[in-house]
């Protein structure tokens, strides 16, 4: 490790080593010069490439069971048969390709997105820059909730305490300095001047230069550390184990079928070609298209969520975003704008409670105000007052935190040290000498008055001492003089209420979990149609006073939770978590527990780096509306891909019983393999355009539900009608050629399953249904088309061996193919009236 070195060397020695300055940091220019020199800040992995797609489409059994089939052709000497199995096998790795290729380069779109960054003094200039793009020298600056973004040795560290378990286990943030130590570090938990690439702040403030980047850092030294793993959300996991019990079980069908028919045709079938078509076969009823569909309909769905500023880090969280019923948010930049502009101020005649709060800002020494609260109250400042705060230097900080709900900076003005609080005036008053009875009932009503009417309220302490040293906030902080109250609009959205509205249309119940006021809290609350009064509004303090049992009643009927801390959010939603799937959205260093444990966690793209690093899903715009409207797409993906099995599965296993039965009652194949595996081919490109269907507004008013036996139920019903009525089409033809029966039944056959689709696409009747999409809709007639000009081309009679159809062939054929769509449609309508699981 390199950074054992740094411990014993002061600052100015590192700096004078880095050829680095303090107070200017690097030139732009020098940072790309050293960018080059030490390469990217980052830890490399090994890209995924179009030959790993390429080949991954080889390592599937159903390609495995095609190239069996085809050399077996060869074997056979038919040479044409075992060709055209072979440009089966490569449409289908194209299409898979094509389709993998595609997600993958929405990934990529995705993670452009989420590119980390890092905070870096260049120029002089302090600034946000991609962390990959950090370079030894560079100065960065560190607050609470951000990852340290290289190896650094601190030159600057106020009440700095990092999170290092990553790196070293102990769970116990490690309190961190600026001076050198009498003997180098050996090891992470000794080096308390060096920060760690890929450790997190959890409080106070740092500023450090940077002495190590990407696999020269000690983060990147730990191999095991750079692995990631790939979660899968519960459908994707459920059908995985699914397909694998179906291909057992065809497999297991198939071979019963094999041994039967060579004993009752001894050696008047080849054995060879029964394989051929039992392998065919089997390759038409195995959904092997499952995970095409189901990245497709991820991928598809990423795509359009990217369009609406919501990006998902991986795309198994979008069916996870489906299932929510239960939504626990913030107020601020969520249900409000968090543009904040100073309303009134007690005392009233008396600018100092808002002289001292722009005096407590925390940004005074670079001179940009970056908090809502600084920028409102700059604004409000006349200009004359604020070249008196900026003659202010700012000594130490305690900054803000959920906890102690304030702020408090020191700041020094010649001789003078004054000692400045904001926050919560329940955690001030404490603060301050005792203020008169009176004068407390009137700060309390004021603010009472200010909550009702939506604005939130700050409280400004101070205290002056006499100190020619820095000062001890923590000791300074007690005796203080209350300087006053101010409040601060912050405007509803205009696109809450509607979100609020549409969220209840979709079966999804919102939890205001804030830390306002309840006041704040329950005027929004109202205004939005999410609270009908005040007392529709809980405290964390009152929650925590409940018994477990009241508590559990409380998450169920409260919506709005005010003045909650991060272990009250932590427990509120871990309540829910009994009886709901819970989606939580989170910002800060503090939120980073309740993100971990929610099913579905959201963060916004400027929340802390902890924060976004537990996050599945990532707001570029923190707007409630964005996260219904994906709520709403999870809903849409988990429902298009159950339309997928359900047509496969009950189409291709009707299908597949009566062609395999049937070949045991006539001496020839009832279908060719390469006519069974053209109905394969031609049907799979409108299933799978099923990925992009629209979905009726019924079908995502609720969370939706992996049922297996609803799935088992309903395919075993509607494939017993499929089964029956290719059994009449077998009957009907077998008296007839050979050819004839083959081409009548391949014709009904892709006809019935594509009639199948556009009824099974919805639980209403199909005609009642949202129009299908586009895609959908041009597929599938490109495939009835296909289906019904093959057999009169050269290319069907000589390469499928079809017969053309005579017209009354073609009026019996299309008749069975109503009479089918009719029986099955009586069949769902009837199912999910009286039979589905609800």
């Amino acid at each position: 490790m390199t950074f054992s070195q740094y411990t014993t060397q002061a600052v100015d020695e590192i700096l004078f080593g880095l050829n680095t300055s303090r107070a200017t940091g690097l030139s732009s220019d020098e940072a790309r010069t050293r960018r080059g020199q030490y390469g990217a800040n980052e830890i490399v992995r090994r890209e995924t490439t179009l030959r790993d797609l390429l080949i991954r489409q080889f390592r599937s059994s159903f390609i495995y069971l095609l190239l069996a089939a085809a050399f077996i052709s060869f074997l056979l000497g038919e040479i044409i048969d075992g060709l055209l199995i072979v440009l089966f096998v490569l449409i289908n790795v194209s299409l898979g390709f094509f389709q993998e290729y595609r997600s993958h380069k929405t990934i990529a779109l995705l993670k452009q997105y989420m590119l980390p960054h890092a905070t870096v003094l260049r120029d002089g200039a302090q600034g946000s820059v991609a962390r990959s793009t950090v370079v030894p020298g560079d100065i960065i600056v560190v607050q609470p909730g951000a990852m340290v973004p290289a190896d650094v040795r601190w030159i600057d560290a106020n009440d700095l305490a990092i999170d290092e378990s990553a790196l070293t286990g102990e769970s116990a943030p490690a309190l961190k300095g600026s001076f050198h130590l009498a003997h180098a570090a050996q090891e992470i938990f000794q080096a308390i001047n060096i920060g760690f690439a890929g450790t997190t702040v959890v409080r106070g403030r740092g500023t450090g230069v940077v002495i190590a980047i990407g696999a020269r850092s000690a983060f990147g030294s730990v191999a095991a550390l750079a692995t990631e793993t790939e979660r899968s959300g519960s459908l994707e996991q459920g059908l995985t184990s699914f397909s694998s019990f179906i291909l057992r079980l065809v497999l297991l069908t198939l071979a019963v079928l094999f041994l039967i028919n060579i004993a009752l045709k001894g050696d008047s079938l080849s054995w060879a070609r029964l394989l051929v078509f039992s392998i065919a076969l089997a390759v038409s009823v195995i959904p092997e298209a499952l995970p095409l569909v189901m990245t497709f309909s991820l991928s598809h769905g990423a795509r359009r969520l990217a369009q609406k500023k919501v990006v998902v880090k991986r795309l198994a969280a979008i069916e996870n975003l489906g299932s929510i019923d239960v939504l626990c948010t913030d107020k601020t930049g969520t249900l409000t704008e968090n543009v904040l502009t100073v309303a009134h101020i007690l005392p009233r005649k008396k600018s100092d409670p808002l002289f001292w709060a722009c005096a407590g800002t925390p940004h005074i020494a670079d001179h940009v105000q970056r908090d809502p609260f600084d920028i409102a109250f700059w604004n409000a400042l006349a200009p004359n007052q604020r070249n008196d705060v900026m003659r202010f230097e700012r000594s130490a900080e305690i900054p803000f935190d959920p906890v102690r709900r304030r702020n408090t900076t020191a700041v020094r003005n010649g001789r003078s040290l004054i000692v400045i609080s904001r926050g919560a005036y329940e955690h001030i008053v404490p603060l301050c000498a005792a203020i008169p009875k009176k004068e407390r009932e009137t700060q309390e009503q004021w603010i009472a008055d200010e909550g009702r009417d939506g604005r939130r309220v700050v409280a400004i302490s101070i205290r002056t001492v006499q100190k020619k040293d820095g000062a001890d906030l923590k000791k300074d902080e007690t005796r203080m003089r209350f300087a006053g109250l101010i409040s601060l609009a912050d405007p509803l959205k205009r696109s809450s209420k509607d979100a609020v509205f549409k969220a209840r249309e979709l079966g999804v119940q919102l939890k205001m979990l804030t830390g306002d006021s309840p006041e704040v809290a329950g005027a929004v609350a109202r205004a939005i149609g999410l609270a009908e009064s005040e007392h529709d509004v809980m405290t964390g303090s009152s929650f925590d006073h409940l018994t477990i049992d009241e508590q559990r009643q409380a998450v169920e009927r409260i919506n709005v939770f005010a003045r909650v801390n991060p272990e009250q959010k932590f427990r509120i939603i871990q309540l829910l978590q009994h009886t709901h799937t819970v989606g939580f959205l989170g910002e800060g260093i503090n939120d980073a527990p309740a993100l971990k444990l929610a099913h579905v966690a959201l963060v916004v793209q400027g929340g802390a780096d902890i924060a976004r690093e537990a996050a599945d899903i990532v707001l570029l715009k923190k707007n409630l509306g964005v996260i219904v409207d994906g709520i709403q797409e999870g809903r849409e993906v988990f429902v298009n891909t159950l339309k997928y099995i359900r047509a496969t599965l009950a189409s291709n296993f009707g299908n597949f019983y009566a062609v395999a039965v049937s070949s045991l009652f006539i001496p020839f194949l009832p279908m060719l393999p390469l006519q069974i595996l053209l109905v394969n081919l031609l049907s799979d490109f409108p299933m799978i355009a099923i990925a992009t269907d629209r979905v009726d507004r019924q079908d995502v008013k609720k969370p939706r539900t992996y049922h297996i036996r609803d799935i088992a139920l309903i395919t075993t019903l509607l494939g017993l009608v499929s089964t029956i009525f290719d059994f009449i089409f077998f009957a009907l033809f077998r008296g007839f050629d050979p050819g004839i029966l083959q081409t009548n039944w391949f014709m009904g056959s892709i006809l019935t399953e594509l009639a199948f689709l556009f009824s099974i696409r919805t639980n209403r009747f199909f005609l009642k249904a949202q129009a299908p999409s586009l895609s959908l809709a041009g597929f599938s007639a490109l495939a009835i088309a296909a289906t019904i000009v093959l057999p009169y081309t050269s290319i069907g009679q000589r390469l499928f061996l079809f017969i053309p159809p005579s017209s009354t062939h073609l009026i019996i054929i299309f008749t069975l193919v109503g009479a089918y769509l009719a029986v099955s449609e009586a069949v769902k309508l009837m199912y999910y009236r009286h039979v589905a699981h609800s």
